[in-house]
């Protein structure tokens, strides 16, 4: 009986298991259905929604949308219930959920320059979704347990003191492998220029992407060269693809005119929403306080913690807000907090700082990848919260920077409603280069030195050695 069973279990399962590829037509292992797709896409997009935030623009979110849906009809799977997103992180990348939810940051809108590229990105991460690779690293990722922290992204040994929980988004940062790369840009050109935009859009944009790791303002999350193989070699390979696309085309859409007065306006590096770093200090409008981190350590801003890291060094700052137990001391909290992560209290005391009520104590335990560490931690009341502020370091270097630790634990303050109201972001603005007009002199004169003369090339689609055209429209970035 049970020999006659089991190859009816084993048929079953593998029926369950393999699926045609909508792309390919191949039959291929697959271990969610569509159904599943969907549901998992709408489940983890209401987390990316709450994680990242949406930008606030809805004409910039329906222009999105609209390109987006019309690249969804022209691919392999237009039942599919898409949804287009401009997400509120500063990072230049862009990612997709199986199910049809593709994302793409306003960080990266200022690097592309036109119409036809933006459709190329979109269609790229809409290939993703058609050709199932979205769900099969979903799938990978989730059955390896390789959920990650958001907030702990750019520093995992952040993790002991992070109090999100787990969350999906890590296994979107992941890797494709080299052949989903190619099958997707082959895909992104497919879809653009059936759709009317202009193939060489895709190229275009990988060229530019390929020269952003020499732009150091990306935060946030992982950027496009992080989850994506180099551009380099992609260009060359997709190039056939838009030969072939070209072939009896009489008019494609490139429209950057049209593009650039979109993004006009288009808030560029950290939202005030979410905190701001300048000079040296992170500034919260919503929040209503600040802080002075190290002179050079480097600051990024997440959407629930903000990390300030030592370059070379096992040494960090942490900022986060803590929930607040009802009817507890912040001495009872901070200790009950740090013991929670695993951490054994040396010293501590109440005292205040920069008048609010606060709880200072030494800590000792392990943190991944850095080891046995020691903790100078600051539990802070201000305005019915409670934040921590904890530097962390590993216990042989930690009498070295337990000052700049303590500087920086000291100089948490709350902010006046004015100076709340005049902190303003980084914006896109327009320039028109004249005779005469370099990268520096742009950066410096028209911009204050918000962004380097080697980021205003790259995102002007210039190599960094080459300098503007007299006459031609430029994105600039403007102070707040």
């Amino acid at each position: 009986m049970q020999h006659r069973v089991l190859p009816v279990l084993v048929f079953i399962v593998t029926a369950v298991a393999c699926a045609t590829n909508p792309v390919t037509g191949k039959r291929e292992l697959s271990l969610m259905s569509e159904e599943q797709e969907i549901q998992i896409g709408r489940e983890q997009d209401a987390q990316v929604r709450k994680e990242m935030g949406v930008y606030s623009d809805e004409e910039l979110q329906r222009y999105l949308s609209d390109i987006g849906v019309r690249l969804s009809r022209v691919s392999e799977r237009p039942e599919l219930p898409w949804h287009y997103t401009v997400v509120d992180s500063p990072a230049i990348n862009a990612f997709a959920l199986p199910g049809g939810y593709i994302y793409i940051t306003r960080g990266i809108m200022p690097f592309l320059d036109n119409e036809a590229e933006l459709a190329g990105v979109l269609g790229h991460e809409t290939g993703h979704v058609t050709a199932r690779h979205a769900s099969q690293q979903y799938s990978r990722s989730t059955s390896a347990g390789l959920g990650l922290l958001l907030g702990s992204i750019f520093v995992p040994q952040a993790r002991p003191f992070a109090s999100l929980g787990e969350s999906g988004l890590g296994v979107l940062m992941l890797k494709y492998g080299r052949d989903d790369e190619a099958q997707a840009d082959a895909l992104g050109v497919k879809y653009a220029s059936i759709a009317g935009w202009d193939p060489a859009g895709v190229p275009a944009m990988l060229m530019t992407l390929g020269r952003i790791e020499e732009a150091s303002d990306n935060k946030g999350v992982p950027n496009w060269l992080q989850t994506h193989p180099a551009a380099e070699d992609r260009v060359q390979r997709v190039q056939a693809a838009v030969r072939d696309a070209e072939k009896g085309a009489d008019r494609f859409i490139t429209d950057r005119d049209g593009y650039l007065k979109r993004i006009t306006g288009l808030v560029y590096g950290d939202n005030p929403d979410q905190g701001v770093v300048r000079n040296g200090s992170f500034l919260h409008a919503g929040l209503r306080f600040a802080i002075k981190f190290p002179i050079g350590w480097d600051v990024n801003n997440g959407q629930t913690q903000v990390v300030a890291k030592q370059a070379g060094e096992n040494a960090l700052i942490l900022l986060q807000e803590v929930q607040r137990p009802v009817g507890r001391t912040i001495q009872d909290i901070a200790l009950r907090s740090m013991e929670g992560a695993g951490f054994r209290a040396l010293d501590g005391g109440r005292t205040t700082i920069n008048g609010l009520d606060a709880f200072i104590g030494t800590y000792q335990g392990s943190v991944q990848d850095f080891g046995r560490v020691t903790v100078r931690a600051a539990h802070i009341v201000h305005d019915r919260a409670i934040f921590l502020l904890a530097g962390i370091a590993s216990q042989p270097i930690y009498e070295r920077v337990e000052p700049a630790f303590t500087k920086s634990l000291n100089s948490f303050r709350p902010l006046t409603r004015g100076e709340a109201e005049s902190i303003h972001p980084n914006r896109i603005d327009l320039y028109t280069a004249r005779e005469g007009d370099t990268w520096q002199a742009i950066a410096e004169h028209q911009g204050k030195g918000v962004v380097k003369a080697s980021t205003l090339a790259i995102m002007n689609g210039h190599p960094v050695n080459e300098q503007p055209r007299v006459g031609e429209r430029l994105k600039i970035v403007v102070a707040g």
